[in-house]
């Protein structure tokens, strides 16, 4: 496989990452406010995320070989045209359907949308391998661009979801996103720079799992690093901020929404904006390995759940401060894994392997997600709180087994 050089294939792989990010993060912000206000508990809020994350699983294992057999460019537009049909597809829900059917139906709905997020996320990561110039610490800014930008889109998209629940009501929103996101699909097929591998018609599905054990490493630290953001950032502080800041009435709630989606938007738009100047920021730090970078990122929970405990005053401004921190040693530990990845695997393999760690990725995001409703339904935010800690403590323990690298 010879190693194109398309710049230009760069710039429109994430752009069509953006746009497609974008709408991922404005529905899941409209789906968590719109059903919280119908009545669904946390951990029924839960459940319409899980097989959105079980689908990422299943499709990361899957999509590498896919992206190998018929080239990173198909599974890119595929991943956007699903997502155009889960969204469609969201806007028949009916009000008169009972809770039962309603969370089913969502969850069916958010599992193809799930397919649609992760087959996107794998031709992205995995462009990254194959066009970026082979200079030192190339690799790395390139990684860390895409990626921090494309979380700072999804930021964008939270605060976006929330906002037009605001003011367009469920499916107006989910309406107004189909067509733009149409628009952007069109544009990237017709426009698609060369650049992108093609495939190759004697591709082995037996090959996605991954042989070389600092993937595998890698990828078991990567199920605990998201189970830990996951675990209070799905449910927990959503929830959370609610009950803070609702008064119940009807403009209440449409203030309540718009705060909420600024939280959101924030946290993750500054984690994206240390996520893609993270070399730099790394190469200045004393700690620098993924081992200790999860350890002290494992403070900022335990602590945070500490003064839940203790109810110390002034208890909101602190639990914001406090999860920003936590955000932008998250947004390092993140980047960190995401450059492994890249450095540990080959260009031969590089979409097995990304796909079988990002199913780790998907995997963690899934546990996470059950144990955001399940923690919170049982000790509130502070016990979501202490079970990240504890998930990014194995994190740690994990990645002492990675070979020693050099950013």
């Amino acid at each position: 496989m010879t190693k194109p050089t398309g710049f230009a294939a760069y710039l429109a792989v994430t752009a069509a990452y953006w746009a497609f990010m974008l709408t991922d993060g404005a529905l899941r912000m409209l789906v968590l406010l719109h059903f919280h206000t119908l009545g669904f508990s946390p951990v029924q809020l839960a459940y319409l995320f899980v097989i959105y994350e079980i689908a990422g699983v299943i499709t990361n294992l899957c999509a590498g070989w896919l992206a190998a057999r018929f080239g990173l460019a198909s599974t890119l537009y595929a991943g956007l045209a699903l997502q155009l049909v889960a969204m469609l597809a969201l806007t028949q829900l009916d009000p008169s359907w009972g809770i039962t059917v309603s969370v089913i139906f969502v969850m069916c709905v958010q599992g193809l949308s799930g397919v649609a997020k992760d087959l996107a996320k794998m031709s992205s990561k995995s462009a990254v391998k194959t066009l970026a110039p082979s200079g030192e610490g190339a690799l790395f800014k390139w990684v860390a661009i895409l990626t921090g930008s494309k979380n700072a889109v999804k930021g964008l998209g939270f605060l976006l979801g929330a906002a037009l629940l605001g003011t367009l009501g469920f499916q107006g929103a989910i309406l107004g996103m189909v067509a733009a996101l149409a628009l952007v699909f069109i544009v990237v097929v017709l426009r698609m720079p060369s650049g992108l591998p093609t495939g190759l018609k004697g591709a082995k599905f037996s090959s996605v799992m991954a042989t070389n054990s600092a993937v595998n490493w890698l990828s078991l630290a990567r199920v605990f690093l998201f189970g830990a953001r996951d675990v209070w950032f799905v449910v927990g502080i959503p929830i959370y901020f609610y009950s803070v800041w609702s008064d119940g009435t009807e403009d209440g709630n449409k203030a309540t929404f718009f705060l909420i989606g600024t939280f959101m938007a924030i946290w993750t738009i500054f984690y994206g904006f240390v996520q893609a100047y993270a070399p730099k920021i790394l190469s200045r730090l004393p700690v620098q390995s993924a081992s200790g970078l999860a350890f002290v990122l494992a403070l900022v929970p335990l602590i945070l759940s500490g003064f839940i405990v203790a109810d110390v005053s002034s208890l909101t401004p602190i639990l914001i401060f406090g999860l920003l921190t936590f955000g932008a040693l998250f947004a390092l530990n993140s980047a960190l894994h995401s450059y492994l990845i890249l450095r540990f695997t080959t260009a031969e393999r590089v979409t097995m392997d990304v796909g079988f760690y990002y199913m780790a990725n998907a995997t963690g995001r899934l546990v996470g997600t059950v144990l955001s409703g399940l923690s919170y339904q049982i000790g509130g935010l502070a016990f979501c709180l202490f079970c990240a800690a504890c998930m990014l403590i194995i994190s740690a323990l994990v990645a002492r087994r990675l070979p020693a690298t050099h950013l």
